[in-house]
């Protein structure tokens, strides 16, 4: 029971995202090459990320003392620092990925596609991580740890081993529901920063930047907090939100939302037909 709901766990976060999509291609006939292009968009800001955070953030954090908060203010602080760091990576990437590798996708449904694919392959590679945990300790039941690990390291897989098993099934299945909250975000971070170019206002880039900067610190503070359970009841809630966002920035029946973001406008029999097209269509975010 213990193996299959673990299994079950790292199945479920690989394949929700995959079906998302398929959702989304059949429903609203948008291309999964804005799948690929959210993953590609995921992968470059963690190339960027990832190295800030071990070679920057950590030695500053290290120097400020907030290593290991507990909680209060230097938990906070450490909440946001996380949370924003993550944000303005992963919102930058975003811009960069609508700015220059999908221009054509100015759209509501391409913009939900984006973001199924930034927090689609990044759900698929916390599903394949998990799988090969389990295979891992699967691989070391039954076995001296002493003939496979350095003497000093013994200790500590034996603990985390027994820490693994020691969780109980609903705990085992948190990352999955972690990763519907997740996904409900990284929809809506995305279609946020598309506002960019459909509005042609920067402030939209700030938006998304802030709006994901505080699910994760949210998520940072509140599980040292308040626990597991009561962590991801909030990011449900946060997640609620984020579907609100996502309906709210849903093109307009009958066309799209013109780029400043005002409803069409009727136009007038002297209006010229060619400055007419003009100002229904979607333009790049140039600033």
């Amino acid at each position: 029971m213990d193996i299959l709901v673990r299994i079950v766990n790292a199945l479920l976060m690989i394949v929700l995202p995959l079906v998302l999509a398929v959702i989304l291609v059949r429903r609203l006939r948008v291309e999964w090459r804005f799948f690929f292009i959210g993953a590609g968009v995921f992968v470059f800001s963690q190339v960027l990320h990832l190295p800030f955070n071990f070679l920057v953030l950590n030695p500053l954090l290290i120097r400020l003392g907030l290593t290991s908060p507990q909680g209060g203010l230097p938990l906070l602080y450490f909440a946001l620092i996380f949370g924003f760091s993550a944000g303005i990576f992963e919102g930058l990437a975003r811009y960069i990925g609508f700015r220059f590798w999908a221009k054509d996708a100015r759209d509501w449904k391409s913009g939900l596609m984006m973001g199924a694919g930034h927090g689609g392959i990044e759900a698929i590679f916390l599903g394949i991580l998990a799988l090969y945990a389990l295979i891992q300790i699967l691989a070391l039941g039954g076995k001296d740890l002493a003939t496979v690990l350095p003497l000093e390291q013994v200790a500590l897989a034996q603990a985390q081993i027994d820490a693994y098993w020691a969780l109980s099934w609903p705990m085992a299945l948190m990352g999955a529901v972690e990763r519907v909250s997740a996904l409900c975000l990284h929809l809506s971070a995305s279609l946020l920063i598309l506002q960019a170019f459909r509005r042609k206002n920067g402030l939209w880039i700030l938006a998304g930047i802030v709006w994901h900067a505080l699910f994760d610190a949210v998520a940072v503070y509140a599980v040292r907090v308040w626990g597991v359970y009561t962590t991801e009841l909030i990011l449900f809630v946060m997640a609620g939100f984020a579907v609100g966002v996502i309906f709210l920035l849903r093109d307009q029946p009958g066309g799209e939302t013109p780029p400043d973001g005002s409803p069409h406008q009727p136009q007038s029999e002297s209006a010229s037909p060619v400055l007419s097209v003009e100002n229904l269509e979607d333009s790049k975010f140039s600033g």
